[in-house]
């Protein structure tokens, strides 16, 4: 082999090699300087505290451990020596977190701990502990998650069970060996840990990696399109997307990774797809994404595999709807970036805040209400979150709509007032600005954070003989293609399905949960989802004559939803 190839890093040889130019250098420096000004770097402390909170989490693992293998009458040095370690993943593991990042953990348990024990007995010992400020349990997830905020970090927990007697506090996670005799879900949960550090060992300058990932992710942030849970790529495909474009320029700085991202990407020949590394065979009885084998995986529209065994596609949640919206987003930052080359922009304009509501005239509003409990809304809440996605799909199947875009970004409020009969009118008003006058002038609202004391709250509620509801609020926005149709568009079908499915929750309890879903206009969207400064969307009445004219010689066209109360609403189109 001739020693002067460059090392091939993926699964094609890089395109350039060249190293960067001076210019190369100063644009790479102007955008590590905008990363410090948006704040994309964690502070020394805060590096401090991620880590004591780590230990502490550890700790409460072996703990864990320890309490359900004596349960299972196992001697006390058995129960000590069964361990149990907490991997990361994410964000915190590649090395690329700021001040206000989450972090992605993984708790790996011996075979004899159950997933009913992580949901249990671990959720027990957590809420003892004085430094939880928030758990949402969410067993029913794809991959089975505890949502909590700790010491004030936001930390998701994750767990997997292998089938060995002992997990050690030096156990690894990179051999294949380890995935034998193990369930889906617990493969799911492994994989988080191992494509972390597969990505790692891709890449060939990891500083220039990370540089080059912040700012992807600050910008897929800003511009509301990171989110896997609504169709949108998360952390690990936006990490794996920046790789391969590393593996293809391995000597550049990250402005230029940054650049040839959006290049690559909009001339991409989807649904080819991405893949830092061959996909590997291997000798278990797990599923390996293969599209000539399974119809699901040829369903991909954008897939984005991961390269640890066995390699699955972290991009399955993207739908035609996202990824019209995706290419789009791109489209515009690469037309920026030719700008700042030119010198007629810097990169804070990367970063400009979406605008999804000025975009759409037309806006369905999903609620999730809870009574009295707020912990059960964060279950119900969650439920309804993780399925929006679903309801998308149906949407963009309808011939009239031709897009429907979910935006990343739940809103929740909670009200107390004497009347239950208020708390409903309010429900009924709620997503649009009538319900924020009415709110305002009628209820008492509760602001709950990471610091609030809930169950206090709703004992003080229940004690005053008064009532409190809790409120999620969710948008769709909808693109019509309705040129030259003389008929209704009813969406009822898929809004009725998408109830029917979330109903079907086995916590599901219609006395505590409901859910509604109705279309909202631009100009009646409320004022909170507009940040201070920011002018909302006014409606221009028009002259009287424009409007008798028009409507002698226009056939009103309107969009019929369902709510699951079972009233029909129209909107014109």
């Amino acid at each position: 082999m001739n020693s002067s190839q460059p090392k091939q890093y993926g699964v094609t040889p890089p395109v350039s090699i060249a190293s960067p130019s001076a210019e190369e250098v100063k644009m790479n420096d102007a955008m590590i300087e905008e990363l410090r000004n948006q704040n994309s770097f964690e502070t020394e402390d805060g590096v401090q505290k991620r880590r004591k909170v780590l230990a502490t989490l550890q700790t409460i693992v072996q703990e864990f451990v320890y309490t359900v293998s004596r349960k299972k009458n196992m001697s006390e040095g058995m129960s000590k020596d069964a361990g149990g370690k907490l991997f990361t993943f994410g964000s915190y593991r590649l090395g690329v977190y700021g001040p206000g990042s989450d972090i992605d953990t993984l708790v790996v348990v011996p075979k004899h701990v159950t997933k009913e024990d992580f949901f249990t007995v671990f959720d027990q010992l957590l809420r003892k502990r004085k430094e939880l400020q928030k758990i949402e349990p969410i067993p029913g997830a794809y991959v089975p998650i505890i949502k909590t905020v700790f010491d004030g970090i936001d930390i998701d927990i994750i767990c997997a069970r292998l089938d060995i007697p002992q997990v050690p506090l030096d156990l690894q996670l990179n051999s294949n060996d380890l995935l034998r005799n193990i369930d889906d879900q617990d493969l799911r949960a492994l994989n988080g840990t191992r494509v972390t550090d597969l990505i790692l060992k891709l890449v060939p300058q990891k500083t220039v990696f990370r540089h080059a990932l912040r700012t992807i992710k600050l910008w897929a942030k800003k511009r509301a399109i990171y989110a896997n849970m609504f169709g949108f790529p998360g952390g690990v495909a936006w990490a794996m997307l920046v790789a391969r474009i590393c593996q293809l320029y391995p000597n550049a700085v990250g402005a230029v990774i940054v650049e040839k991202f959006f290049y690559i990407y909009l001339q991409w020949k989807w649904p080819q797809p991405v893949m830092l590394t061959q996909i590997e065979d291997g000798p278990l009885p797990v599923r390996v994404w293969n599209p000539r084998l399974y119809g699901g995986d040829r369903a991909h529209i954008m897939p984005v595999i991961t390269p640890a065994y066995p390699s699955m596609c972290a991009t399955h949640n993207i739908c035609h709807s996202t990824q019209s919206i995706i290419l789009a987003e791109m489209r515009r930052a690469s037309g920026i970036i030719k700008q700042i080359k030119e010198g007629k922009k810097n990169w804070s304009a990367m970063f400009q805040k979406h605008d999804f509501f000025y975009k759409y005239k037309f806006y369905l509003t999903v609620i999730a209400a809870t009574r009295e409990s707020y912990e059960d809304h964060l279950g119900w809440s969650g439920l309804v979150k993780s399925k929006l996605r679903l309801l998308v799909q149906k949407l963009e199947n309808i011939p009239e709509i031709a897009l429907a875009h979910p935006y990343v970004n739940p809103f929740m409020n909670s009200y107390i007032s004497e009347s239950e009969s208020e708390l409903f009118k309010m429900k009924d008003l709620y997503g649009t600005i009538a319900g924020e006058k009415f709110a305002k002038e009628h209820l008492e609202e509760v602001k709950i954070d990471d610091e609030t004391n809930f169950k206090k709250v709703e004992e003080e509620v229940k004690n005053s003989g008064k009532h409190i509801i809790h409120l999620m609020k969710l948008y769709i926005g909808l693109s019509l293609d309705i040129k030259g149709r003389e008929k209704k568009i009813d969406i009822q079908v898929p809004c009725t399905e998408f109830d029917k499915f979330c109903q079907s929750w086995p916590d599901f309890d219609e006395k505590k949960f409901s859910l509604s879903i109705r279309y909202t206009k631009i100009w009646n969207l409320p004022d909170d989802v507009y940040d201070d400064g920011e002018k909302r969307p006014v409606r221009h009445k028009r002259k009287r004559e424009s409007l008798k004219s028009e409507s002698a010689n226009k056939r009103q066209r309107t969009i019929t939803t369902s709510v699951p109360a079972g009233a029909a609403t129209e909107a014109e189109a």
